[in-house]
């Protein structure tokens, strides 16, 4: 016997895929509005020299993402979400806010991160979503109180900021933003955090949409730091809390003893490129807040591939680094894991500045070349 309508929907993977596809649609929907009136009322963003497009395009791309992860995650009842969800949800608003005025009016960097520390505060005090464990990497097991909450802090800022500084060219934070959140969402469900998992595939919902525009070359619209600034608090928040139920679940089977380095694996591109960046800038003894185009996607365009193509390849490493690392857990140490993190962020540095070698050599040829013409 075929079952009831509604007890099929009632189904909690039902709902969360509902979810999403609610996200995704409200996204489809609501972003060429939004793009007709950023034109209308000129609120675009204007070419720089850093920047790697030439037109005028709108910039409130956040705008839909805010409106799609609110309206997917908030369709169902979602009883188990409690209150980290609660004030994840607060400090999404918080964040939107401080974006959209940053998106037209433009805020310093002082006020930003202020509102940033407090945004995370309110989940990591209020819902005591704390980095408290290092699983032993280096020895290392339960964290003081007082120095969980400044690292975890300084996580949530590192992170939202590097999510932020990825949003370069079309489609690379929300391709990096999509495959961890739908990584995360679908772990929150095998592990009956089914509000969490909710709120996840409600945000790659919303990246999916976003992304449709972020290709488009003739409806571009950009997710601004409205759009990064919230992608990036959702993207930790879901970190922190996979590290903290490991934690608490380190006796079971199914827990990850590598975790710290699993929640750094799936963010692997904005961790590892901020990282990068603001090594090279403090090594040149320049500040590191100082922007260029040093950052990786930079490279790749200067190299003549498409955004399209640089994405596709910094989001195939996001996965081939998440899968490979997930099929060691069970054959490392938390202290291998992180050597072998190291390593790769060392070869990772060795590629980047192979490429722009290559970039100053194309360059020293083409002008030659133009030298030799004249």
């Amino acid at each position: 016997m075929t079952p009831p309508l509604y007890s099929i929907i009632n189904e909690r993977y039902i709902q969360i895929l509902i979810s999403g596809m609610v996200a995704f649609l409200v996204g489809i929907e609501s972003i060429p509005v939004i793009i007709n009136i950023s034109r209308l009322k000129n609120l675009m963003d204007i070419p720089g020299e850093r920047s790697s497009h030439s037109n005028k395009t709108p910039t409130l791309g956040g705008v839909a993402i805010f409106a799609s992860v609110l309206i997917g995650y908030f369709i169902w009842e979602n009883p188990d979400g409690g209150l980290l969800v609660h004030l994840s949800i607060v400090g999404v608003v918080i964040l939107f806010f401080l974006g959209v005025k940053d998106d037209i009016l433009i805020l310093s960097p002082v006020k930003k991160m202020i509102f940033q520390i407090v945004a995370s505060s309110l989940v990591i005090i209020g819902a005591d979503l704390r980095i408290d464990n290092f699983f032993g990497i280096f020895g290392v097991y339960e964290i003081p109180l007082l120095f969980s909450f400044i690292i975890t802090v300084f996580i949530f800022i590192a992170l939202i900021n590097a999510m932020n500084l990825i949003d370069g060219i079309d489609g690379l934070g929300g391709a990096i933003g999509l495959i961890a959140s739908t990584t995360f969402g679908i772990w929150f469900y095998l592990n009956r955090q089914p509000a969490l998992a909710c709120l996840a595939i409600s945000l790659s919902g919303a990246l999916l949409g976003f992304l449709r525009f972020n290709f488009s070359k003739t409806s571009k619209i950009f997710m601004g730091d409205t759009g990064s600034l919230i992608s990036g608090f959702l993207l930790t928040v879901f970190a922190v809390r996979f590290v903290q139920l490991n934690v608490s679940t380190r006796f079971d089977t199914k827990a990850y003893f590598n975790a710290p380095i699993l929640a750094i694996i799936v963010l692997i591109i904005p961790i590892f490129d901020t990282l990068r960046v603001f090594l090279s800038r403090i090594s040149n003894r320049k500040s590191p807040f100082v922007g260029d185009r040093n950052h990786l996607h930079h490279i790749l365009i200067d190299l003549g591939l498409s955004h399209f193509v640089a994405t596709c390849i910094l989001s195939s490493f996001t996965i081939l680094s998440t899968v490979t690392f997930l099929i060691l857990d069970d054959f490392l140490t938390s202290t291998q894991s992180m050597i072998l993190l190291v390593l790769l962020f060392v070869i990772y540095i060795s590629v980047c500045q192979y490429l722009k070698k290559k970039i100053i050599l194309i360059n020293k040829l083409e002008n030659q070349s133009k030298k030799s013409f004249i």
